[in-house]
């Protein structure tokens, strides 16, 4: 069935939604619209899908989420009876239709006897994958979409240990989520029905208080935070999130008292208006934050996504002003703090183990080895830093310490298994209180671990490339680079090629060595003056990636060397292109 006729049985369907009814009607006489809402049906994923709210098999609407839910009912109906009556854990955040979601999730759950537990108001991504564990459920989906702007939604599936739902598991929900292709078709239950037959229960305050429990654990030192914590001066901002409450709990929880917060941003509003990107990666997202800093005098301002899984900071400079911190020098600093805690108190375990993704700083890297703790690396995805998690405990032959990714994503104790910027949050804050004490700012930290380990600074430069031909040009890129692989950039000699498809790194020398890691489509070279760069296409936009890093003895040499790469970056992508 074509898009046209696709659009038509939608609208001629009796009892429709009443929202999607209205979103046909907006887009009756627009063809182009037609088609990109009707003419495919909306990637499903290892983490789920994400897409623009309105009507179409390539939207976020109540159809499309049964749909998805259809999915992840038809796979635990194939597993023991135990497993179902697990149930499922649902969370979801301040966007529109986000609370209708997750209730459309539950009656297709109940539909199958499958128990959810339904949280009573917008929770954290972060408190989701902690809930999962908490009540031993099977499963759990997260209404979210992230740090998109307004007009987007999603869906997420994790896995019994609060992890993304595993490969295995995640193709099969996939196959059954294809297989429910009549949307209209998926029979849901009655909420009141299922509230009856304790197929629902609304959770809430019984599992704040359990992950807020979690999170007190999080700090290192609390006689610190007695000291300097009515001191320090943050502010604070949700960006019209689900941090709203538990991260303001969190903090006074732990005994900081002196922030003050971003009152216009504190609204769970799903309009996001005070921003055109709820992204704490933007310095945009901080212009509020920035404001109140000023008037406060504060020495840190701290900002989370709208569903609390990623955590942006911005330090007071010298001079006054305040600078964005990037994700790999939030993770570096807070690592240096953690292990250098752990050593002072004699904590410091022999089998400690950090976990980052491949294309993070190596910073990190040069911090743990220092603390003579492993650095272990993996794929970009959050969900493989849960699964070395589950590794480690299982084996019993690592102690996790820290995880983190690039993309202002950060874990420090494993009662949740995805990135957690309430934890951040609380562990930021007492960094802060740290070098507070000593007469310093969290500036000043980052100084003085550049001038131990070397400046280090990175960069990712994003390339659009749409359509159906944006998708050959970028697999003709990559096609290009393993044909005729590098053998030099920006005038430095390629020491080593890791090539994550092949699972081989090829030295200069042509010797060759096995990657233990997941196939996946990412190149990263390294260069003889310490700089490495990868190449990753994304898969869930039309975008190639590249990922610098670089290394030298000064800001100025460093932030000069960065710039010599980005413009290779650019030749690099023209002769390719």
């Amino acid at each position: 069935m074509n898009a046209q006729d696709l659009y038509q049985k939608w609208v001629d369907q009796p009892n429709l939604n009443e929202s999607v009814k209205h979103d046909l009607a907006k887009i009756a006489n627009n063809n182009e619209e037609i088609n990109d809402a009707f003419g495919t049906n909306m990637s499903f994923g290892t983490a789920g899908m994400r897409g623009l709210i309105g009507a179409g098999i390539n939207r976020m609407n109540i159809y499309t989420v049964r749909q998805a839910t259809e999915g992840l009912a038809s796979y635990m109906d194939t597993l023991d009876e135990e497993s179902k009556k697990r149930g499922v854990a649902i969370s979801f955040d301040s966007r529109y239709h986000s609370k209708e979601f997750a209730y459309e999730a539950a009656r297709v759950l109940g539909q199958h006897n499958i128990k959810s537990y339904v949280f009573d108001d917008i929770r954290p991504t972060p408190e989701l994958s902690f809930a999962i564990r908490h009540l031993h459920t099977f499963a759990g989906v997260m209404i979210t979409a992230s740090h998109n702007p307004m007009q987007y939604n999603g869906y997420k599936i994790y896995g019994q240990d609060g992890g993304q739902m595993p490969p295995k598991a995640s193709d099969m929900i996939t196959d059954y989520v294809r297989k429910a292709e009549d949307v209209f078709a998926i029979d849901v239950a009655d909420v009141k029905d299922l509230r009856d037959k304790d197929l629902l229960s609304v959770v809430g305050e019984d599992v704040d208080d359990a992950y807020l429990a979690n999170v007190k654990t999080v700090n290192v030192n609390h006689d610190l935070i007695k000291e300097v914590g009515k001191e320090l001066k943050f502010v604070y901002t949700p960006l019209h999130g689900t941090g709203k409450i538990i991260c303001r709990r969190a903090l006074d929880n732990v005994g900081f008292k002196n922030y003050s917060l971003v009152k216009e941003q504190a609204i769970a509003d799903p309009e996001f208006p005070t921003v055109d990107f709820p992204n704490p990666e933007f310095p945009e997202a901080f212009n509020y934050a920035i404001k109140l800093g000023n008037k406060e005098n504060a020495d840190v301002l701290i900002a989370t996504d709208p569903d609390a899984d990623r955590l942006g900071a911005a330090v007071r400079q010298p001079d006054g002003s305040y600078e964005l911190m990037t994700g790999n020098q939030i993770a570096s600093v807070l690592l240096d703090y953690i292990l250098t805690a752990k050593k002072n108190a004699n904590e410091l375990p022999a089998d400690g183990t950090v976990v980052k993704s491949i294309v993070s700083t190596e910073l990190a890297t040069k911090i743990a080895n220092n603390y003579g703790v492993e650095m272990q690396n993996v794929l970009t995805g959050f969900k493989y830093i849960a699964e070395k998690i589950k590794d480690f405990e299982e084996n019993k032959d690592h102690t996790f310490l820290f995880g983190f990714e690039e993309s202002f994503g950060y874990l420090i104790k494993p009662f949740v298994r995805d990135k957690d910027a309430i934890q951040s949050t609380v562990l930021l804050a007492e960094v802060a209180a740290y070098y507070k004490q000593k007469g310093q700012t969290l500036y000043d930290g980052l100084q003085s671990i550049y001038k131990k380990y070397g400046y280090h600074e990175e960069k990712t430069i994003s390339k659009t490339f749409s359509g159906i031909e944006g998708k050959e040009k970028m697999a003709n890129i990559m096609n290009e680079l393993r044909s005729n692989p590098l053998n030099e950039f920006n005038n430095q000699k390629v020491e080593s090629l890791e090539d994550f498809q092949t699972s081989t790194k090829t030295n200069a020398d042509g010797s060759t060595e096995t990657i233990e890691l997941p196939e996946a489509n990412v190149l990263k070279y390294w260069l003889d003056d310490g700089t490495w760069f990868a190449i990753r296409p994304s898969g869930t936009e039309p975008k190639i990636k590249f990922y610098l890093g670089t290394v030298d003895d000064s800001a100025e040499a460093v932030n000069n060397k960065l710039k010599t790469y980005e413009d290779a970056v650019d030749q690099l992508i023209e002769q390719l292109v």
